[in-house]
């Protein structure tokens, strides 16, 4: 398992079912200047999976709001996603879905990013914020029964860009328009009187 936190996010190339339905040759270096939140799942046509996708698409408007594209990756072929795509979400299928979709056939993107099983040939729930200049900045793996949080992944977007436009570092459980700490000796202190203060 690698941890690439504040490494460079190794590039990929990769045939992607887009939102259009066709199918296109992409890589990681074309959204350069955005931030990218690429995903990991298992297996189309399974079961946490299906949740996983559609939540994060129907979030993907909020994501595009703060500047990130959303990609997800599985070792199926680009086929098996077009075929998952056409089928009813009431029947366990995908319909429309805001985001590309990579085809990791040759599993080399899952082995990179060290989310790859290789017991079963899946890539574990596997999630990467990247930043605008293709710098990890945020990574999760679950095991396979686990499903992620898409706010949660909002969240560390939102809390990313805080630090960099403002500098402060953001405590736990903070929020977008929450209050954030000034990273000195002397400064923090205001935020610590503040929240552990018996005044």
């Amino acid at each position: 398992m690698n941890v690439l936190v504040t490494q460079p996010a190794p590039n990929f190339h990769a045939n992607a079912l887009m939102p259009s339905m066709e199918i296109e040759r992409i890589s990681l270096d074309i959204y350069r200047g955005k931030y990218v939140v690429l995903f990991f799942y298992p297996m189309d046509f399974t079961f946490v999976c299906p949740t996983e996708i559609i939540a994060f698409s129907e979030a993907a408007a909020e994501f595009e709001a703060e500047g990130v594209q959303i990609l997800s990756c599985s070792t199926d072929t680009e086929f098996s996603h077009h075929a998952w795509r056409n089928t009813p979400r009431e029947e366990g299928g995908l319909g429309e879905i805001e985001f590309p979709m990579l085809a990791d056939v040759t599993k080399e993107i899952a082995t990179a990013y060290g989310v790859l099983l290789p017991s079963i040939g899946v890539a574990l729930r596997g999630l990467f914020l990247i930043d605008k200049e293709g710098i990890v900045r945020h990574q999760l793996v679950n095991d396979l029964p686990l499903g992620r949080s898409v706010p949660e992944a909002l969240r560390m977007v939102q809390a990313l860009k805080f630090f960099e436009e403002c500098g402060e570092v953001c405590p736990v459980n903070w929020r977008k328009g929450g209050k954030a700490i000034k990273p000195t000796l002397d400064d923090s202190h205001e935020y610590f009187e503040k929240t552990y203060g018996k005044g």
